[in-house]
């Protein structure tokens, strides 16, 4: 059995899925016999100074950073699992989309019509909030002042909000954030409309650290794709249908046409 007896652990992802991750955790420490330390993290990836110092043993990460920090800081992160939605849209499959939301009521039909108005974003460093859609924008050649606006709002749960209150006429939400957002608040569901679905995508991983020793990394992993019951409970709330093991390279291709993403900020 491993010495340890405490890892830390940060979440990089949406607030709205951390009971999800809380109950991953503690799971992994039953299985471990060691305490585990779940933490929200207020920092990017690629600018928290403790992932940097190597001090994060475990880390909830979005694809797209993880590559990013991959480039820069070599042979430090491994993914472990990534979630499979039991949607049937998701095809038993680790994969999301970037749903392209606008206010019910709004003209707006399709993805043309968002020529001119105002987009919102969780960050510049997402995938789904910001990279997909200017792939799109920029494999569509549209033109650079596509928007007449763009504002950015921090995270994806503020975004959503901020297109129901008039703020902004669109955004592009992680697909798993936006149905979970409106399962936790329905009253929203009646003033949002998808008007297109981006990707898929790579479902953002558990990532762990490699100094840690190859037989601990196995056993999270293993356990991982054979959850117990508790954790099963928590997985159905949050239309988890099982965890499928993720390689790096799998998350490689978010890094491929960022050229365009330049065009547009």
């Amino acid at each position: 059995m491993n010495q340890l007896t405490s890892l830390q652990a940060v979440s990089y992802l949406a607030p709205n899925w951390f009971e999800l991750y809380q109950a991953i955790a503690a799971y992994l420490g039953r299985v471990l016999q060691v305490e585990i330390q779940l933490h929200q993290s207020e920092y990017d990836p690629l600018k928290d100074p403790l992932l940097f110092q190597d001090q994060i043993d475990l880390a909830f990460i979005c694809g797209l950073p993880l590559i990013r920090y991959s480039r820069v800081v070599l042979d430090q992160l491994q993914t472990l699992i990534a979630p499979v939605m039991q949607a049937p849209r998701y095809g038993n499959c680790p994969i999301y989309y970037a749903d392209v939301i606008v206010k019910a009521d709004s003209n707006i039909k399709k993805f043309a019509d968002l020529s001119g108005k105002t987009f919102c974003y969780n960050d510049s460093g997402s995938n789904s909030g910001y990279n997909l859609l200017f792939q799109r924008l920029g494999q569509e050649q549209y033109p650079h002042n596509f928007f007449e606006k763009t504002i950015e709002s921090g995270f994806h749960q503020r975004s959503i909000r901020w297109v129901v209150e008039g703020k902004a006429d669109c955004a592009a939400i992680d697909s798993i954030v936006l149905e979970q957002e409106l399962k936790d608040c329905p009253e929203l569901s009646p003033h949002l409309r998808v008007i297109e679905a981006i990707g898929p995508s790579p479902m953002p991983p558990l990532v762990v650290a490699q100094r840690l020793s190859i037989s601990l990394i196995q056993q999270m992993q293993l356990a991982l794709l054979q959850p117990d019951a508790e954790l099963e409970t928590v997985m159905k709330q949050f239309g988890v249908r099982r965890f499928a093991a993720v390689k790096l390279d799998d998350y490689r291709v978010l890094n491929q046409n960022l050229s365009f993403v330049g065009l547009y900020s």
